[in-house]
C-alpha cells in the first residue's frame, strides 16, 4: 500500500468518480458496488467492481500509454500463454474530469508473492521459467518495443544518479560502491547475440498471482514487446531464494553474459526505486531493498 502521493501531477482518483465513469460508460454496470483495492502498484488506482471485475486507472499521463498497449495485445497473448492473464472487459474512455482512458477487467483471483515467504519456491520458479519460455517463443507480427527490454547502457545515466542519490541516504545502509561494481561489470558484459524475444518486461511480486505456492496469473502487461531476454530474469532477484534462483536459470538455460546483465538490470530497479519509493510505496520499497540485498549477496 502507498503511504502517500508517489508522483507529482498525479490525478486524484476516488471510489465516487469510479462510479460516475461506470454509470456514464457502463449503464449495465452502474449498481454494481465499488470499492478500492489496495496495491502497491505505482502508475494505476484499482477498484473492485462488484464481485468478478476490476476498474484500473492510470494515475499519471504515461500510464494511459499502457491501456492502449494492454487493449492491442493482451487479446492476442492470452491463448498462447501457460498462464492466466489479464481480460480486457470494458474500454473507458476520458470523462468526468478524469483525462485518460482505463479499463475494465476479469477480475483474477490469487494473491502477491512476498519475497522471503514463499510456499513452494521452487515451484514456482519453474512456472515463471514456463511462463518466461513461452513469451520468448511468441511470434506475433508488429510487435512493440519492450518497456525495460534494451541494454543497461540505456540506463547508465538514472542508475548512476540513483546510486549518489543512496550515497546521501545513510540509514538505507547500502553498499553504493557494490552495487556500482555489478553495475560496471554489466556494462563489460558481452553483446547479446540473437533476435530481439517477447517480455513481459516488469515481473514484479505486485504483477504475479499465486495461491498454494503456485502461479496462477501475470498481470500488468504495460511494458510487454520484444527485446532483450534478459530483461525477464527479474524474479531471480526480486522474489526467489538462491535455490529456486537456480532452479529458474537452469529451466532457461541462461549464459553467464545474460546473466550478468539480468541481474544488473534488476538492480538498477531496485536502485532507482529505492530513493523515489521509500516514503511513498512500502511494498516497493521494501522489494527494492530485498534485490540489492540478494544481488549482493550473489556476487
Amino acid at each position: 500500500m502507498t503511504t502517500g502521493q508517489m508522483h507529482p501531477g498525479a490525478h486524484p482518483v476516488d471510489e465516487d468518480l469510479v462510479r460516475r465513469l461506470v454509470a456514464g460508460r457502463f449503464p449495465r454496470w452502474a449498481g454494481l458496488p465499488v470499492r478500492r483495492f489496495p496495491s502497491g502498484g505505482t502508475v494505476n488506482a484499482m477498484y473492485r467492481l462488484g464481485e468478478d471485475m476490476v476498474v484500473r486507472l492510470p494515475l499519471v499521463a504515461g500510464g494511459a500509454e499502457d491501456v492502449a498497449r494492454e487493449r492491442r495485445w493482451l487479446p492476442a497473448l492470452a491463448p498462447l500463454l501457460p498462464t492466466a492473464v489479464p481480460e480486457v472487459l470494458g474500454a473507458g474512455e476520458p470523462a468526468e474530469g478524469y483525462p485518460w482512458p482505463w479499463s475494465v477487467y476479469r477480475w483474477r483471483a490469487g494473491r502477491n508473492p512476498v519475497e522471503g515467504a514463499l510456499e513452494d519456491p521452487v515451484a514456482l520458479a519453474g512456472d515463471l521459467a514456463a511462463f518466461v519460455t513461452a513469451m520468448r517463443g511468441l511470434d506475433l507480427p508488429d510487435a512493440p518495443r519492450a518497456h525495460r527490454g534494451g541494454p543497461p547502457a540505456a540506463l547508465d545515466a538514472e542508475t548512476r544518479a540513483a546510486i549518489e542519490a543512496l550515497r546521501g541516504l545513510p540509514e538505507e545502509g547500502v553498499d553504493c560502491d557494490a552495487v556500482a561494481a555489478v553495475w560496471e561489470d554489466a556494462l563489460r558484459a558481452p553483446d547479446r547475440a540473437g533476435p530481439d524475444v517477447w517480455l513481459h518486461a516488469d515481473l514484479m511480486p505486485g504483477n504475479l498471482l499465486v495461491a498454494d505456492g503456485r502461479l496462477v496469473s501475470v498481470i500488468d502487461f504495460g511494458c510487454t514487446g520484444v527485446g532483450d531476454p534478459a530483461c525477464d530474469l527479474f524474479p531471480a532477484w526480486n522474489l526467489l531464494p538462491a535455490g529456486a534462483r537456480a532452479v529458474f536459470r537452469e529451466a532457461l538455460d541462461v549464459d553467464d553474459a545474460s546473466w550478468r546483465r539480468g541481474r544488473a538490470r534488476t538492480l538498477s530497479q531496485a536502485v532507482i526505486a529505492l530513493p523515489y519509493y521509500r516514503t511513498t510505496n512500502a511494498a516497493m520499497a521494501r522489494n527494492a531493498r530485498h534485490v540489492i540485498r540478494t544481488v549482493l549477496e550473489e556476487v
